[in-house]
């Protein structure tokens, strides 16, 4: 019989070599082995695990030696307070992507604003951002059917009326004016050596690689969003820390306006926004 305080202190025994966060994960396997809480392994550390229990769990900390990222291991990642699924068909949520939701909210101020998030992958940004402005008519593509799946699973059990489309970008949207356009399209050079580092080992190549140099994606969206946004609407990125010089030479040759770079916490690029003003 495995007790919760030897399964902890075994997992984090073998995790330490490999992983900067050993005792964090080895707290967030168990618990989900368990489907308790960190409160309830710290209450309850003298009770045992199954058998079962103990052979999943063995399986999570081989995983998770391998490099294999916690969110994928356990099926969830928390973005902006919101429990999301996430799965090898999706990227993993990440923080600095909440800068584009924040940015959002500030920016648009209409009540009923409609808005297309390109790229949705697990559902986050579309879903923070219609948890937080219940008027908004929101809209999430993706390319990918086995991401947006996750998508719809995410939105009704957060019970969000968003909705989601398979499209290669704009190609199955009807033309239809939008307040805000927003991505975080790939935009990784597929020649980048952080392509075998990490988390993004594990995350699928179709949401992180493009090609010129990692703008192909962006300046697509770029040329093509002026036939989907209303006068004055936005179109927002989030990008890779030394692309926003280039990504503000995209929008400017696609006659955006009001361009600018917003730097993230780290003080690094992160996202570049610019708004369409149509020819008078």
């Amino acid at each position: 019989m495995v007790t919760v305080k030897q399964a902890q202190l075994q997992a984090v025994n073998a995790l330490q070599p490999s992983s900067d966060t050993a005792q964090m994960d080895a707290d967030i396997l168990v618990g989900h082995c368990l489907q308790k809480t960190r409160t309830w392994l710290m209450t309850w550390p003298e009770a045992a695990l199954t058998d079962e229990q103990t052979c999943e769990l063995d399986d999570y900390v081989a995983r998770r030696i391998k490099g294999e990222p916690i969110a994928y291991i356990v099926c969830e990642q928390e973005f902006w307070s919101l429990p999301l699924k996430v799965n090898r068909f999706t990227l993993i949520p990440r923080p600095e992507t909440e800068l584009l939701v924040e940015l959002a909210l500030e920016k648009i101020i209409e009540t009923n604003a409609t808005v297309l998030d390109l790229g949705t992958g697990s559902g986050a940004i579309p879903l923070a951002l219609k948890s937080e402005r219940p008027g908004w008519q929101v809209t999430g593509l993706d390319f990918s059917q086995d991401a947006l799946d996750v998508a719809k699973e995410n939105a009704g059990q957060l019970q969000l009326a968003v909705k989601f489309i398979q499209s290669d970008w704009f190609e199955n949207i009807p033309e239809q004016p939008f307040d805000l356009i927003i991505s975080n399209p790939p935009y990784i050079d597929g020649s980048d050596k952080h392509l075998s580092e990490g988390d993004v080992r594990f995350e699928p190549d179709t949401a992180l690689i493009a090609d010129e140099q990692g703008y192909g994606d962006i300046r697509r969206i770029s040329s093509e969003a002026p036939r989907y946004l209303m006068d004055g609407g936005l179109l927002m990125f989030e990008h890779g820390y030394e692309q926003g010089a280039g990504v503000r030479r995209i929008l400017e040759d696609n006659q955006f306006v009001g361009i600018e770079t917003v730097k993230d916490l780290a003080g690094l690029d992160r996202v570049t926004l610019g708004r369409w003003r149509s020819a008078e």
